[in-house]
């Protein structure tokens, strides 16, 4: 007779009697990379100290220290609005006239502040609600554009250019009205894909809130470290002269600037002050990064193709685009 040991249920096996390698400890990792970086003290120490890196780190620093405060205000606001104010709230504020509602949601924009991440959401609760879509699209350009944090940022982050600030607030809500009557006069509703309910409709206002702000904080964080980074190394490390040809050729300038915004992907509340560190290119040049910048960059492209369709946004982002550069080349040739 042979005796066999039954294997326990995989209900009553221990944490400790699982396989060691089947997951990575994130605690490990942390103390693994302290003790490179304690090993590699020296030669870090000598990095850093040279005058390449204390400039890039100047700047770096610099950038974050300015932005942080805006970036956290703007996302708490946005957060307020998107959880605690009803989208019905829109659409009993809007004229029912979708060429009335335009104006009036370009304008709402400058009233309620929201930054792009919170944006694409409401105009998609907006248009779900049976907005115009004219005047949901207007108000998803004209809110993280043109609202008071975004405003203030760029009065600080431009001591002494008030005519910077006008600027910014004119071209873009041209832009963003143009952009909403265009879509009125050649969008189809073939294009746009109706949006879906987000997951944190189902939630509490608390957990909606703090979950928004933490999606928010993330997100919009990253790419502020990213786009102060690319900041510091354009300052730091590019040669003056490379910045210099750019800059002095106007248009190559403003081209330049339009798709470094769109690549950065950074939030509007702090991207005024990578703006003004880029003291080289011309105000207008900089107006274009600053316009552009909040309507259509990479991370807003993947959330209105995610919300309203790829079809939609494979059309609207290249006008909102072409749009953004020329009306920051006419207000930039009036008002700076």
């Amino acid at each position: 007779m042979t005796l066999t040991k039954e294997a326990p249920p995989r209900g009553d096996r221990r944490d400790g009697d699982e396989p060691r390698g089947s997951r990575v400890d994130s605690s490990l990792v942390l103390i693994m990379l302290l003790l490179v970086v304690v090993a590699l003290q020296g030669p870090i120490r000598e990095a850093v100290s040279t005058p390449v890196m204390q400039s890039w780190m100047t700047v770096f620093v610099a950038v974050m220290v300015q932005a942080l405060p805006f970036l956290v205000l703007g996302v708490l606001l946005s957060a307020v609005i998107a959880v605690f104010v009803p989208a019905s709230f829109f659409a009993r504020a809007l004229p029912k006239r979708p060429a009335l509602a335009v104006p009036v949601a370009g304008m709402g924009g400058a009233v309620l502040p929201g930054c792009e991440c919170a944006s694409v959401p409401v105009a998609g609760a907006l248009v779900r609600r049976g907005v115009a879509p004219a005047a949901a699209f207007t108000f998803l350009l004209s809110a993280p554009a043109i609202n008071p944090i975004v405003l203030t940022a760029t009065a600080v982050a431009f001591p002494g250019k008030p005519e910077m600030v006008l600027a910014r607030f004119v071209a873009s809500l041209l832009v963003a009205c143009a952009m909403g009557w265009l879509w009125q006069r050649l969008g189809r509703t073939d294009w746009l894909r109706p949006p879906a309910r987000p997951e944190s409709e189902g939630l509490g206002k608390g957990a909606a809130f703090w979950g928004s702000v933490r999606h928010d904080v993330m997100h919009a964080g990253g790419f502020l470290v990213v786009g102060a980074m690319a900041a510091a190394t354009l300052k730091a490390v590019v040669p003056a002269s490379w910045l210099q040809a750019t800059a002095d050729n106007p248009v190559l300038a403003v081209l330049a600037l339009a798709v470094l915004a769109v690549l950065l992907s950074i939030c509007s509340e702090a991207d005024a002050f990578v703006a003004a560190s880029l003291s080289q290119f011309s105000l207008t040049a900089r107006l274009a990064f600053l316009v552009v910048g909040p309507m259509i960059d990479l991370k807003l492209f993947a959330m209105q193709a995610g919300t309203f369709g790829r079809g939609f946004a494979l059309r609207f982002a290249p006008a909102t685009f072409a749009l953004g550069v020329l009306m920051s080349v006419l207000v930039g040739a009036v008002l700076l």
